[in-house]
């Protein structure tokens, strides 16, 4: 058996398996795992070094996901409102998600998504057929993103046929696969997945590391594999109460993103979901993480800071304000130190000088 589907078989999914791993509460867990179930697989599970630690909380579930504060909604993003059909949310003109699995590696307690992975009725078998015959049906749609679940649970059969599927649209010209597998299962990340991918080009990866010691040997190796098949990887993080919210855990993760060849992309604030209000940090927080992280690393390293709009209003980046006064002859900046800059707000030829 390949070592993937080994740490699959053995993955943590019961409440009594997750008692007789660590010293839980199996009452409460058991009634948390009723609306949101548990998955750990035994690769991610061991990167746990105590209770409460950054990769704990990704994973093992809270009593406070239960509690409802009367702000957050199942489908915050409206996905559902813009899904023509069950598997394909089409909310930009040129782009379209294609959700082709309900299954991932871990179960992350702060999934946008809580409310379809882990349920098979969330995906009917007979649906991908219907989800490629929309997206060949709708020419204006040149990008598309396979996501999940995770897309890169499934078999290299199946990855073989919805990406070749996708790549037979003669209109479609983007593929992005969405995937935490390279982060959480990164064993599943094989020379043959990485043939059947390399096939299909242009093909891009983003992936999802939220906390420096999610960077190992395993994951280094799972991204250069991809990055060798000429895939170009990026990371979309969350920004998250007690696992990433200091900058210079920020810095060092953006920092080590780069030497296994990750574009960091996104920082996600949050998003509404119910079931994960305690990992919603303030939008100051947010700000101050950015502000640490220009000047401090390279352009390279920086990515952009965004909140996914409610009700599906689409991504929304945020910086920190830079401009002291600006008229229509100059501009005065600030740069990351504080120091204070003029610069003309227009060329100098310009007439109305």
């Amino acid at each position: 058996m390949e070592e993937w589907k080994r740490l699959v078989r053995d993955t943590v999914n019961t409440p009594e398996k997750l008692a007789a791993v660590f010293d839980v509460d199996l009452e409460e867990i058991r009634r948390i795992h009723k609306v949101f179930p548990i998955r750990i697989n035994p690769y991610y599970l061991s990167l746990i070094e105590k209770p409460g630690d950054p990769i704990w909380k990704q994973v093992v579930p809270d009593s406070r996901e239960l509690v409802r504060t009367g702000f957050e909604e199942d489908d915050p993003l409206g996905e559902e409102d813009d899904s023509h059909v069950l598997n394909v949310t089409h909310r930009y003109p040129d782009r379209a998600l294609f959700y082709v699995n309900y299954m991932c590696p871990i179960y992350c307690r702060f999934c946008t998504r809580k409310r379809k992975v882990g349920d098979p009725d969330s995906i009917p078998d007979n649906n991908m057929e219907s989800g490629l015959q929309y997206l060949r049906e709708h020419p204006e749609i040149r990008d598309v993103i396979i996501s999940g679940g995770d897309p890169l649970m499934l078999t290299d059969r199946r990855i073989d046929y919805i990406v070749g599927g996708i790549r037979a649209i003669e209109h479609i010209e983007i593929i992005r696969i969405g995937s935490r597998v390279p982060v959480t299962l990164p064993q599943r990340i094989t020379p043959e997945l990485c043939a059947i991918l390399k096939k299909y080009h242009p093909l891009y990866i983003n992936t999802h590391f939220n906390h420096p010691r999610e960077v190992t040997p395993e994951t280094t190796k799972a991204c250069g594999m991809l990055a060798d098949a000429g895939i170009p990887l990026g990371n979309q993080c969350v920004l998250l109460a007690g696992v990433n919210d200091d900058p210079a855990v920020m810095v060092e993760l953006m920092k080590k993103l780069l030497q296994i060849r990750v574009k960091p992309y996104y920082i996600y604030q949050a998003d509404l979901v119910y079931g994960t209000d305690h990992f919603r940090t303030s939008i100051k927080k947010g700000l101050e993480i950015v502000a640490a992280l220009r000047g401090h690393i390279s352009g390279l390293g920086v990515p952009h800071y965004v909140v996914d709009a409610p009700g599906g209003g689409g991504k929304i980046a945020l910086i920190p304000n830079p401009i002291v006064s600006f008229d229509d002859k100059e501009i005065t900046l600030k740069n990351y130190e504080g120091n204070v800059y003029s610069y003309p707000s227009t060329p100098f030829y310009d007439e109305d000088w």
